[in-house]
């Protein structure tokens, strides 16, 4: 072999060499890190309308049957009760009695302000004001004049 030749071949063998090395040094690839959008998901929503549309669920579930849907103490349980359950249409009632008095009579029944006992106590609202004080909003927006 010419010395040329033997220079040509030495320099590829190394070249060779080289690149291996190179490879084999060479950090393993790791995986591509993966991006996430941010999420599309809001957190849970409160309750549509808040206290006013939780007390009106209430008076549903609670009071229409024995007060009625139009607060006239017509409710399906009426016809069973003596005396009748009040008429909140009544404005001579509206006048004479005051926010904190039916909120009273809510949380702690008829008896506990001198009425009726078959007003049940709703103890569970007390701890809830806000919803409380739309209730007893409501009570007042029944009140007919004329």
């Amino acid at each position: 072999m010419s010395r040329f030749t033997s220079i040509v071949v030495a320099l590829g063998v190394t070249a060779l060499v080289g690149c291996k090395d190179k490879q084999e040094e060479a950090p393993p690839q790791q995986e591509p890190v993966r991006v996430e959008a941010p999420s599309t998901q809001t957190a849970p929503a409160a309750p549509a309308g808040g206290p006013a549309a939780e007390a009106e669920k209430y008076f549903k579930a609670r009071c229409v049957v024995c007060h009625g849907t139009t607060g006239a103490g017509d409710g399906p349980g009426a016809a069973a009760i003596d005396p009748k359950p009040r008429a909140f249409a009544d404005p001579a009632w509206q006048d004479e009695t005051s926010d904190e008095d039916i909120a009273k009579i809510i949380t702690e029944g008829g008896a506990a302000v001198g009425k009726s006992p078959g007003m049940p106590a709703h103890p569970d609202i007390k701890g809830k004001p806000e919803v409380l004080k739309e209730l007893v909003a409501l009570v007042r927006g029944f009140r007919k004049d004329g």
